[in-house]
């Protein structure tokens, strides 16, 4: 820390704690409020309970949930293998094509997620690709959008794995495939689940290209919350964005426990 004063220090502290409050642990607060909340017309919520989580796990919602949940682990499973894929293929390719590579698999993020999502509409909306209507262009669209923090994640791992693993299981004799199979696959396992995780939190909570693309059978949470919030139903969308909130991060607390064994190995 730069600051050497103790009461600079305190004051440093005192603003970063002043600056999380607001702008993160208020507004997770405030949705977990109204989440709970039967009236708000003063200063604080009223008539608290558990109905607007009862609504939210039931009919719609809870198909929504599901959707969400079931989108967000293919997506992640089709980023996490095209990423790994591209980022091993990359790591034996020249400068100029690692680069190219990079390029490529970061553009999704460098564009706004509606310009994705309809990209993929009208791309997938045609024959011999016809995925329009149907759940699988909402999986594709996510596996893009994606696919760039996932390719991140395994590129930069690879940067940083010791080579002599490699050339070592090479002078013992072993082929390509064992030395990936029983070296390299288990030296990534922790930025694989870091990969995981990451595709998997981000695909939850995707809405911009997800209203692009979805069709009716095929809708996910957070494209519920923002019709019900459109038609004023606050209440029931903070229930549901709570609920949203909890299924990531229960998700992503399992992956973590996966990836802390997969580092102890």
């Amino acid at each position: 820390m730069l600051v050497w004063t103790r009461r600079g220090r305190a004051a440093v502290l005192a603003v970063f704690a002043l600056v999380v409050l607001v702008v993160f642990a208020a507004p997770i607060a405030t949705v977990v409020a109204a989440a709970l909340a039967g009236r708000w017309t003063g200063p604080l919520p009223s008539e608290l309970g558990v109905g607007n989580f009862r609504q939210a796990l039931s009919g719609e919602q809870a198909a929504s949930l599901s959707v969400s949940l079931q989108t967000a682990l293919l997506a992640g499973a089709v980023a996490l293998v095209l990423g790994t894929w591209a980022a091993l293929a990359a790591r034996a390719a020249p400068a100029w094509w690692r680069r190219a590579t990079d390029a490529v698999f970061h553009l999704p993020v460098a564009v706004p997620s509606v310009a994705i999502g309809l990209g993929v509409l009208i791309t997938f909306n045609q024959r011999p690709l016809l995925l329009g209507g149907t759940k699988w262009i909402v999986i594709v669209a996510h596996s893009v959008l994606v696919l760039a923090y996932a390719f991140s994640a395994v590129a930069a791992a690879l940067d940083r794995l010791d080579p002599g693993y490699r050339q070592a299981a090479e002078s013992l004799g072993a082929g390509p495939v064992r030395v990936l199979t029983r070296v390299t696959l288990p030296l990534l396992l922790p930025a694989l689940g870091a990969a995981a995780g990451l595709a998997i939190a981000l695909s939850m909570g995707e809405l911009g290209a997800t209203v692009m693309v979805y069709p009716a059978t095929w809708k996910t949470l957070p494209v519920t919350v923002f019709a019900a919030t459109d038609r004023g139903e606050v209440f029931d969308a903070a229930a549901c964005t709570t609920l949203l909130v909890a299924v990531t991060l229960v998700a992503l607390l399992l992956l973590g426990r996966l990836r802390g064994r997969a580092a102890l190995r």
